[in-house]
């Protein structure tokens, strides 16, 4: 008889949608656009998805959002998942032949764009009429016009759980591109986990100050909308301003990077020790965060810095400000929901204290890489009971309180500025050219950057080349975020005896640059 009375577990587009009903005259989004109350962010989003709807996209069909932060971009990543529609947020750093190929890659019928990126060389022969949206300019159909042109009425198309959510892509300048898929479901145990995890509540005003294009940002925007909160969109971060934003604003909750965990330190007001005050919740992810920047955070906002690990496919861990000052080093153990383990050389467990591979699962990993069956399998270990585990790529131990350390970097991944650069991208054009017999791209650790990437290459015979040449003809052909600093050339590159690359060696000589 319990049963007659239990209703079925709503998804984020419903509880978004009985938001707007009991939280109507709530402010939902704040930014440097406008405001949008919880009522008027579910009309509006209504609008996007019977644009959509008008122009012939239906429940699991794919639309691009290449965009910057405003006020229009929640809405319209709202109104793709209120629609069934699944959003495919792209950097908007990368470039045109990235964007083109991740468009490609989804088969997107629908592009989104801000008006600063309206010029940009994209393919649009895959658009279905009108699908072309941009938010100011003169090409495309212009969004304001329809939007304010289609029905604000809630369509009730329910999405159902294994519904296609997202495809966010974690690479794409060599043209084999991987998107990460997730669900609706995956999505709502992400923003119920993760928002646990990191405190979010209903009374969350929580700043974005990283690009919506990143998973970054869509913790802070799927776990503050889920609570019922407040999102204030801000074009980028900005130090000393950020500080303001926190007096005026009421800022509860922020997603950082290292690098701009550096800068907020930098800006700190010398006679106001206590500037933080008011924040609950200062999430730092993307790369390790460094001791000293952690003890000093720690020191200046207290119970509040909580340092993230993981990555978009789904395996997170959690540093919470009760365990950090004992064990900075640390990236704390799962959220809930979560479970990691450390595999070693013999892909079984590893005891306490040992280094291995971390591995991970959790009800909101990723459903798998789009169109990559081959990917996915590679980064699937099954255990002995048939459950299958994300592997990371990263080497890791756990101590005997479960606390992880990670010991080397992902895939030797590397962040600059708060950007992900992937080695393989910049090694792949650094063989277009007929001097280069060898590569490898590293990061070097940099002052402004946190990161930088510099290459090692071994020149082909004879072939006369000279670095700084081989430099400016490398950074044409890569996006800005991934320019290289310098190039360094070698006579040969340090690798194991199955001949892998040792970048370990290469980094351990680099030295700090500007």
């Amino acid at each position: 008889m319990a049963d007659a009375f239990a209703n079925t577990t709503p998804l984020l587009p419903e509880i978004w949608a009985l938001h707007g009903r009991w939280r109507a005259s709530r402010p939902a989004v704040e930014s440097w656009d406008g405001t949008l109350t919880w009522a008027e962010l579910m009309a509006r989003s209504n609008q996007v998805g019977a644009g959509l709807r008008a122009i012939g996209l239906s429940h699991g069909d794919r639309a691009a959002v290449l965009m910057s932060n405003s006020l229009s971009t929640v809405e319209v990543l709202v109104g793709l998942m209120r629609a069934g529609i699944a959003a495919v947020p792209v950097n908007p750093g990368v470039t045109d032949a990235a964007v083109a190929a991740m468009m490609r890659d989804a088969g997107v019928r629908a592009l989104f764009l801000s008006e600063e990126h309206a010029a940009r060389d994209l393919p649009l022969d895959g658009l279905v009429d009108g699908g072309l949206i941009v938010r100011g300019g003169s090409r495309g159909t212009d969004y304001h016009a329809w939007r304010d042109g289609s029905s604000d009425s809630d369509p009730g198309q329910a999405v159902q759980p294994d519904d296609l959510c997202n495809i966010i892509y974690s690479s794409g300048t060599t043209g084999m591109p991987k998107g990460i898929v997730h669900t609706h479901g995956q999505r709502l145990a992400w923003a119920q986990d993760v928002g646990q995890a990191l405190r979010y509540h209903s009374g969350a005003r929580t700043a974005v100050v990283v690009g919506l294009h990143s998973n970054i940002s869509w913790v802070s925007l799927l776990c503050t909308l889920m609570a019922g909160g407040t999102v204030l969109v801000e074009r980028a971060f900005d130090g000393e301003g950020f500080f303001a934003l926190i007096r005026k604003r009421g800022v509860t909750h922020v997603s950082m990077v290292p690098l701009l965990c550096q800068r907020l330190l930098e800006a700190w007001p010398d006679d106001d020790p206590h500037a933080g005050r008011g924040l609950q919740s200062l999430m730092c992810c993307g790369s390790p965060l460094p001791a000293g920047v952690k003890a000093a955070l720690l020191e200046r906002l207290g119970g509040v810095l909580i340092e993230l690990y993981g990555s978009t496919e789904g395996v997170i861990t959690t540093l919470d400000p009760e365990d950090a000052p004992d064990r900075l080093a640390s990236v704390g153990k799962p959220v809930a929901g979560g479970d990691i383990l450390i595999l070693g050389a013999d892909d079984r467990p590893a005891p306490p204290g040992e280094a291995g591979e971390i591995v991970g699962r959790g009800r909101f990993s990723m459903d798998g890489y789009w169109n990559r069956p081959d990917a996915t399998a590679e980064a699937t270990w099954t255990d002995p009971q048939g459950r299958p585990w994300l592997r990371t790529g990263d080497i890791g131990r756990v101590d005997e309180e479960g606390f992880l350390y990670v010991v080397d970097r992902k895939k030797d991944m590397i962040l600059s500025g708060g950007q992900n650069v992937y080695p393989a991208d910049v090694e792949a054009i650094l063989f277009e050219h007929p001097g280069v017999a060898q590569c490898a791209v590293v990061g070097a650790p940099s002052r402004k950057w946190g990161e930088t990437p510099v290459a090692f290459v071994v020149p082909a015979e004879d072939s006369g080349l000279a670095a700084p040449d081989l430099r400016d003809w490398l950074n044409a052909r890569l996006a800005r975020f991934q320019k290289v600093a310098a190039v360094h050339l070698v006579d040969d590159l340090p690798r194991n005896a199955t001949g892998k690359v040792l970048k370990r060696e290469l980094r351990a000589g680099l030295v700090p640059l500007d």
